[in-house]
């Protein structure tokens, strides 16, 4: 096995349905951070939540895939969503469902950690989010990477 990775991510959606952010931060196991924020508009939570997720997992294509990743995660209901077949996020999302349970199977060393929102690391995680959430309003769907001046402030 090769060395760990954490991962970061966290959404949200304003209203819901309505504009929606995320964001995701990758600590490799040498210290470096790597991030990315986006949004959408017309969407819901779920999507937000799977495409936050999907986007931080895809952001691993470099690493091998016994790389241990741990996936720290703001939403509380995203580790049941993601095992049940008919829940709420299976049902409004299936295609982003789908894929986030496809890059989740891939990583077969993988431990899925619930991020408490009191955290300071949850904070700047929803305040990227929220910045593509903004963004997303006046220029449509959006992605970008989060810039290493920023980066440096990440307290995970």
């Amino acid at each position: 096995m090769t060395a760990s990775v954490d991962l970061w991510t966290a959404s949200l959606c304003k209203p819901d349905p309505g504009y929606g952010g995320w964001a995701h931060v990758r600590r490799n196991a040498d210290g470096t951070l790597a991030g990315a924020a986006g949004g959408e508009r017309r969407v819901n939570g779920a999507k937000m939540v799977l495409t936050g997720v999907i986007e931080a997992l895809t952001a691993l294509a470099d690493l091998p895939t016994d790389t241990a990743v741990t996936l720290h995660f703001a939403d509380p209901a995203l580790a049941a969503e993601l095992v049940a077949s008919d829940g709420a996020y299976a049902t409004a999302e299936p295609e982003a469902w789908a894929e986030a349970r496809k890059l989740l199977a891939a990583r077969p060393v993988l431990v899925l950690s619930p991020l408490s929102d009191a955290t300071p690391a949850a904070g700047f995680l929803r305040a990227w989010a929220d910045f593509g959430l903004d963004t997303a309003k006046t220029r449509g769907t959006f992605k970008a990477a989060i810039p290493r001046p920023n980066l440096l402030k990440f307290p995970g």
